[in-house]
This record gives structure tokens, C-alpha cells and sequence, in this order.
């Protein structure tokens, strides 16, 4: 079975964040999917089958399948316009979380994602036990969302992950603040599924993007994923939706070989 790699909201390679692609005829059984992705050991690897005009896109970390990813719907789509559909610029992915659409324009990839505006929620000693800092302010949306003081602290926090996976709220956590160079910066960490740290979260910006579009303002923000690896987002606010563009660049081609199953 061929199988892709894509540096997802990156510009070069090593940049951004890596997702597995699988394009498939049918199905796989889900356990073997699951292994798949688990012996991928990438934060996430997506599963497409066409079905009529559109695809069905299923998502797996190492641990679990999960119900919304943005770096994998990107690269997905790179990989379908690369490779599969070249004359085609609008890729409709129906999901656990309903249809998602991605439009290419030109080099740029951009998702049409649910707005999910996160709510407050009350900051616990457990959290800043696991954080190592003590945020200003504190959400929940699927994901635990911090606000931290400037981007040197966002940048430069070291959590404690396997007190994070303690934490009883919440799938992920992230971390943000206001940017210097970018209207914001921001940090994502999925213990919970295997994924210390995922290096640009594309979900994590559903919350990210009305909340700073909120607070700053504006419904046009440039957005900078501070991991490691590092990715910018293109962020706007339509009303109950979210758009964030990227660009994608192919790092890997193989195949999978899986005639001892």
C-alpha cells in the first residue's frame, strides 16, 4: 500500500508538522489502522476513501483514533492534489466532525474547520503543578487552554507530561499568549494520546482563532505554532467557522507492506 509523509503548515522540510497519508480503495479494518498508525508513531496518520465527489477522512494518533485534525486534513489534500486529482482545487472530507472543506489556492492549502470557542474554567494547583507556570487565565474546550503572560514564556515552558496526562479535564492542553512578530504564538501537548508535544495543531486553533479574534479585535490573524519544529497558520474568523492556511511540503513516498496480517 503506498504510503506518504507530508510536512504539514511547514515551508520547507523539518519544518512544521509531519502526518502519515494512506489513500485507500476500501477500508482497512480499524485495528488495522490503528496499528498502522501506532507503528508510524506520528502524531497523527489519515485514512481517505473516495465516496462519490468527496472522501471520508479518518484520523489516528499512536493511541486512539480521534475526531478532528487539521495538519492531516492539510496534508491529506496536498496528497490528493499532488497526486491523485491535480486539477482539482476544493477537496470536501466528510468526518466524525461533519464536512470539512479544504480549498488550494495556488500553494495554499485553506481548511474550513467549526468554530469552538473554549469557556472558562477554573484554574487548579494540579495544572500549575504540570505547566511549571501559573497561567493568567484558563479555558476548556475539548482541550485543556491556557493564557500565559508573554510569548518567552509560551516558548520556553517545559511541562511535566506525565503529570499532564494526569490532569482529569480535557484531551490535550495548549498554551498561548499575544505575539511579537505574530498576533499569537502557541504550544500543544497530547500526552494523553502518545503525543508529548504536536508540533503544529491545526484542532488546537478552532479555539485559538476566536479567542484571540475576540481579544485582539480582528478576524484576520497570522498565527505561529512555537514548538521545535515551528509552523504558521493563516488565520481568519467566519462567523461558526474557522479558515487556517498552510502550505505542505511531500518529505516521504513508500509503501507498506502488509501481507503478514
Amino acid at each position: 500500500m503506498r504510503y506518504y509523509v507530508v510536512d504539514a503548515f511547514a515551508e520547507k522540510v523539518f519544518e512544521g508538522n509531519p502526518a502519515g497519508v494512506c489513500i485507500l480503495e476500501e477500508w482497512l479494518p480499524e485495528a488495522t489502522m490503528q496499528s498502522i498508525a501506532t507503528e508510524n508513531n506520528l502524531s497523527e496518520t489519515a485514512f481517505a476513501v473516495k465516496e462519490g465527489e468527496d472522501y471520508r477522512l479518518r484520523w489516528f494518533t499512536p493511541a486512539a483514533e480521534i475526531e478532528l485534525c487539521g495538519h492531516g486534513t492539510l496534508a491529506t489534500a496536498f496528497i490528493l492534489a499532488q497526486f491523485y486529482e491535480p486539477n482539482s482545487n476544493r477537496f470536501v472530507f466528510h468526518t466524525l466532525s461533519w464536512i470539512l472543506t479544504v480549498l488550494k489556492k495556488q500553494n495554499l492549502f485553506e481548511l474550513d474547520f467549526p468554530n469552538r470557542l473554549p469557556e472558562s474554567f477554573a484554574l487548579t494547583q494540579d495544572m500549575v503543578d504540570a505547566l511549571g507556570v501559573t497561567p493568567i487565565e484558563t479555558y476548556l474546550g475539548r482541550d485543556l487552554m491556557f493564557l500565559l503572560e508573554n510569548e518567552d514564556q509560551v516558548r520556553q515552558l517545559t511541562p511535566d507530561f506525565s503529570k499532564l496526562k494526569q490532569l482529569p479535564d480535557g484531551l490535550g492542553v495548549n498554551v498561548t499568549s499575544q505575539g511579537s512578530q505574530f498576533d499569537f504564538v502557541s504550544r500543544s501537548f497530547f500526552p494523553k494520546l502518545n503525543v508529548n508535544e504536536d508540533p503544529v495543531c491545526g484542532s488546537a486553533h478552532c479555539n485559538l482563532i476566536p479567542f484571540w479574534a475576540g481579544r485582539l479585535g480582528k478576524n484576520e490573524l497570522v498565527a505561529r505554532q512555537a514548538s521545535p519544529r515551528g509552523g504558521t497558520l493563516y488565520c481568519r474568523l467566519e462567523g461558526d467557522r474557522v479558515v487556517m492556511g498552510g502550505t505542505a511540503v511531500l518529505y516521504a513516498t513508500s509503501e507498506l507492506h502488509l501481507d503478514h496480517l
